[in-house]
């Protein structure tokens, strides 16, 4: 695979991030190991986590999917081969949130923990925190940087206003900056990101690593009616999309997948990868199969028609 840099951190990526959401939830420990490897027998060596997977499973209390991948690298001996994501912010429990100075130090010492590693390559803000100022996370974060614990760090859900607001900040005080950020985009999802925020990840540099570019599975086309929703554990997250759009973009991903020998999924994710600014869409899969169709979206090129035809079908 062809390796793209994460914004100007040095750090060099593969154009398609594994999704970790999914070890510890639908995905055990066993089948974990197993699309790792082949994740990485393919080219691949960008793997994104985060603290809080797969917290909303009965019986889980997060921290497992970090849990799973920790011991994969320890198995694999492969550390200093591989690009490891993952986040900070998000509940882990009573007065365990947040972008805190004193937060991110307990949350960034249990991810190291469970990852079983000296450092973390790219730790990212899950969702902004406006209860805490912002230099004061970012000085946070340059002491771990300085610490070699961590190498760039990364934003996740921020508004455009937000972004910019900590991306002047960085450059006011000489602090880490955000190098990438994660938005929810997709072919269904295009008016939160396209607009202020994509223009500001292309003028900065900023790498655009897009999640749930599948949709919760509906982009592969196996959701196309009600009755369809039982067909995983995902489906309900689905239903928002079956609608007069929704169907209108399965069709056109059908007719660019046809004229391809494609699967659907890989025409998404390959728009997603024509898209400004975008480096790496992450993408999870629970078998072999899922993981082949995500992979062969990193060579599926899309000419000019292709990408009109499932531009106009997806436009709001």
């Amino acid at each position: 695979m062809e390796m793209r840099p994460l914004g100007n951190s040095g750090l060099n990526v593969t154009p398609l991030a594994f999704g970790g959401n999914v070890f510890g939830w639908t995905v055990d420990e066993a089948r974990s190991f197993e699309l790792l490897d082949a994740f990485v027998a393919a080219g691949g060596n960008f793997i994104d986590t985060a603290d809080m997977y797969s917290r909303w499973k009965p019986g889980n209390v997060g921290g497992e999917s970090e849990t799973i991948i920790g011991r994969w690298l320890k198995a694999r001996n492969n550390r200093d081969k591989l690009v490891v994501a993952t986040k900070v912010g998000l509940e882990m429990g009573p007065d365990a949130k947040g972008l805190s100075p004193a937060y991110i130090r307990r949350a960034v010492e249990a991810s190291l923990r469970r990852l079983q590693t000296d450092y973390i390559d790219l730790y990212q803000s899950h969702t902004d925190d406006p209860d805490t100022p912002i230099e004061d996370t970012l000085r946070t974060y340059d002491a771990l940087v300085r610490e070699g614990k961590v190498r760039a760090i990364g934003a996740s859900n921020f508004s455009a206003d937000r972004l910019e607001a900590s991306l002047d900040t960085s450059a006011r005080l000489g602090l880490p900056a955000y190098v990438s950020l994660q938005p929810h985009y997709s072919l269904v999802e295009r008016a939160e990101f396209e607009g202020a925020s994509a223009a500001l990840c292309v003028a900065r540099g900023i790498s655009v690593i897009p999640y749930f570019p599948l949709a919760a599975g509906f982009l592969t086309g196996k959701y196309r009616s009600e009755a369809d929703l039982g067909k995983s554990a995902r489906g309900q997250g689905a239903k928002k999309y079956l609608n007069e759009r929704g169907l209108r973009i399965l069709g056109a991903l059908d007719e660019v997948s046809a004229r391809h020998a494609a699967r659907p999924a890989s025409v998404a994710l390959a728009w997603l990868l024509s898209r400004p600014g975008v480096t790496a869409p992450i993408a999870s899969a629970t078998s072999l199969e899922q993981l082949e169709t995500l992979l062969a979206s990193v060579t599926l090129e899309l000419d000019a028609s292709d990408l009109e035809r499932l531009n106009t079908a997806s436009a709001a």
